[in-house]
């Protein structure tokens, strides 16, 4: 039997086979899902996903990178005042984000520290896409005067005359860091940052244990998930459409949209958004299209290569993944929303006029009147039980034991 019969038979056999009693809101019960909801939710999986190496970084996946770059992440030597490391925003117990709405590394930042499980799993990095690689990302901040204040020459110099710094690189990349190439050291440093975060992932959560239920048809399984988590999966795969963004086993598209939030920073300035991540990816000395990438093929910038600044591209952010979200508070590219539910009532009343969309462009239920304006959102107008249950269904994407990762103690490197 084929894939595509064997899940037909599948969706046939969960959907038509009625709910159990039981306590409402409360496990014991299934609701019955009809074929376009099973497809839907069956496609937001399975969990976890194959690892498969990043082309551009030749130490991508390899232990001596993994363990130089955890070393990397946690040292505060990398910052121009000895005080700031990458962990300091992204914080292990903290879901490897730091719980502020607004970043602070040497300075307040105008943006949200994102976390860094699964990143691996991104297509474009930062929240308007400036890095087209975990690696290229991984230099921006160590670089930026807000952040981490540092210079090429200054990171070069600290691997170059660091005993075991300069041991752990010539075992990771085969040869002791060149005493002129301070570009290319900074390359490598970042490529083993890169390493080391790929190996950040969450683990197995309720509604993947539901999803595996429900695709092998096992309604007992099934049933000890929450009914208003799945009275909730019903709105976001149904009513809520949040799956056209929010898809796949990450719950995300990895694509950028426009949702309603201010642009303004707090000096009142306006952050462009994807707009600028394009211009400055393009303009990049470290975007796969230049000569650092290891992927010899290229085949890996064909997306860099290809992107092209559109006028919608203005106050877009990326859409980041759902997994792990209620640990992740507060949310959207400037922390603008303090809760889970503060984000759902924001998507309920959605003002389509705060989009750039203009009032003419707007009809009385808020929705947008010309079909071609480029947006999938619309006010969805909820219930507060409506409300409740779309967050009790965001609720089971935490994995069931979050992880508590600490830096490792490193052994001395062996020259």
């Amino acid at each position: 039997m084929s894939f595509r019969a064997h899940l037909a038979s599948l969706v046939a056999a969960v959907a038509c086979v009625p709910s159990a009693g039981a306590a409402d809101g409360a496990p014991g019960r299934s609701l019955a899902f009809n074929p376009e909801e099973v497809r839907a939710i069956v496609s937001h999986g399975p969990w976890p996903v194959p690892w498969t190496p990043d082309r551009s970084n030749r130490v991508s996946g390899s232990p001596e990178a993994i363990a130089f770059g955890e070393q990397l992440f946690f040292d505060p030597r990398f910052s121009s005042n000895g005080a700031v490391s990458c962990a300091t925003c992204h914080v292990p117990e903290r879901q490897w984000t730091d719980g502020r709405a607004l970043a602070i590394g040497l300075e307040e930042a105008d943006r949200h520290t994102p976390g860094l499980l699964n990143v691996r799993l991104n297509r474009w990095f930062g929240w308007d896409g400036t890095g087209d690689s975990l690696w290229a990302q991984s230099i921006r901040p160590m670089l930026d005067p807000r952040e981490m204040g540092m210079s090429e020459r200054r990171i070069a110099g600290i691997v170059r005359f660091d005993r075991d710094l300069a041991c752990r690189y010539r075992e990771v990349f085969g040869a002791v860091p060149s005493a002129t190439d301070d570009t290319g050291i900074t390359v490598d440093a970042a490529k083993a940052l890169a390493a080391f975060q790929e190996t950040l992932a969450s683990g197995r959560t309720p509604f993947d244990d539901f999803r595996d239920a429900l695709a092998r048809g096992d309604r007992k399984a099934g049933a000890r998930y929450p009914e208003s988590a799945q009275r909730g999966l019903k709105l976001f795969v149904g009513k809520g459409r949040c799956n056209l963004c929010h898809f796949g086993p990450n719950f995300t598209n990895g694509e950028f949209e426009e949702i309603g939030i201010p642009h303004y920073t707090k000096s009142r300035a306006i952050d462009w958004g994807r707009a600028r991540g394009i211009k400055l990816m393009k303009a990049s000395r470290f975007s796969r299209l230049r000569g650092y990438s290891d992927d010899s093929t290229g085949a890996t910038a064909e997306s860099s290569r290809h992107v092209e600044l559109l006028w919608r591209n203005y106050g877009e952010f990326r859409i980041p993944s759902l997994r792990n979200v209620a640990l992740t508070a507060p949310y959207m590219h400037n922390g603008y929303l303090a809760t889970l539910r503060d984000v759902v009532r924001h998507y309920s009343e959605l003002d389509l006029n705060r989009m750039h969309l203009g009032p003419e462009l707007v009809d009385s239920d808020g929705a947008a009147v010309d079909p071609q304006i480029p947006t999938l959102l619309k006010p969805l107008r909820l219930s507060e039980q409506e409300i409740d249950d779309l967050v009790a269904f965001l609720e089971t994407l935490t994995e069931k034991k979050p992880q508590s990762r600490r830096a490792s103690v490193a052994t001395p490197c062996r020259p």
